[in-house]
């Protein structure tokens, strides 16, 4: 693990986003909360939370951190039948919470997947990726 000691705590936040794709009449099922397995977004969104605050036990070298704001949330583009899932995580600590958000974008995104799997087996995870993070010596960056 990177020695952190040194490091002063700032204000961090980092926002990650994966895209779903699935045919249009899969995402209205997902839009209506009539899937086979339930609610699929409140499912998924729980799902993102949990796994960021796991994060530390999921990728070996990741600093445990305490997560003060995560925030998943959903949009889609129903006539390309694509769904976004985007993650946003804060933090006031001495490392970024790139990898809680991604881990909180991935782990929503398998939920979706694994919720409407018996509605379309052929969902696609089709991207995963940080959008912006800010906070810490290096600062802003956004893609």
């Amino acid at each position: 693990m990177v020695d952190v000691s040194e490091k002063r705590e700032t204000v961090r936040e980092a926002v990650a986003r994966a895209t779903l794709r699935m045919k249009p009449a899969t995402l209205r099922v997902i839009r209506q909360g009539n899937a086979p397995k339930g609610d699929v977004l409140g499912v998924a969104r729980t799902a993102g939370i949990l796994a960021a605050k796991r994060t530390p036990q999921l990728i070996p070298l990741c600093h445990p951190l305490r997560i003060t704001g995560l925030d998943v949330t959903f949009s889609d583009n129903a006539s390309r039948g694509e769904l976004t899932v985007e993650a946003r995580v804060r933090t006031v600590d001495k490392t970024g919470v790139e990898m809680e958000a991604l881990t909180a974008a991935s782990v929503a995104a398998l939920t979706v997947y694994d919720m409407v799997k018996a509605v379309e087996r052929g969902v696609t995870i089709a991207k995963i990726q940080l959008i912006e993070k800010s906070g810490g010596k290096s600062g802003t960056w956004r893609r």
